[in-house]
């Protein structure tokens, strides 16, 4: 990757558009938030590890990030596109991939997994608790 990339990356923090900066995360780490409280409801192993320890449903955990997330990534894409398109009077897909990927992908995966296991945490340390005396 050039430098002249990676600035142009860091030069989007300011200017037009910046605050899809701030909202397209929170959107992706609701959608996180949200499966993996699901997740520690039906009781399902971490999304990543779940992932990429070879497991037989890869396809069927990617399909279900790619409903969660999906929109979000698009809609970064384009409105990437069209912040590089008002800056640069140009699109560089490279830029778009990778701001998409930032914006959405992550803030996902970087919420899901440790949701599931606090959530399962705070489950077993409910049960695992004993019920409380009654004053008599």
């Amino acid at each position: 990757m050039s430098i002249n990339l990676w600035q142009n990356l860091i030069d989007r923090t300011t200017g037009p558009m910046n605050l899809r900066l701030l909202l397209q995360p929170a959107i992706a780490a609701f959608f996180g938030i949200r499966a993996g409280l699901r997740d520690a409801r039906e009781g399902r192993n971490p999304y990543l590890w779940t992932l990429f320890s070879g497991s037989k449903s890869r396809q069927s955990l990617l399909k279900e990030a790619w409903d969660h997330v999906g929109k979000v990534l698009v809609i970064a894409s384009i409105l990437d596109g069209i912040y590089q398109y008002i800056v640069f009077h140009r699109v560089y897909i490279t830029g778009v991939i990778i701001m998409a990927f930032m914006l959405a992908v992550i803030p996902y995966l970087v919420f899901r997994g440790p949701v599931n296991r606090i959530a399962t945490l705070r489950a077993r340390h409910k049960t695992a608790r004993p019920p409380a005396k009654s004053e008599v």
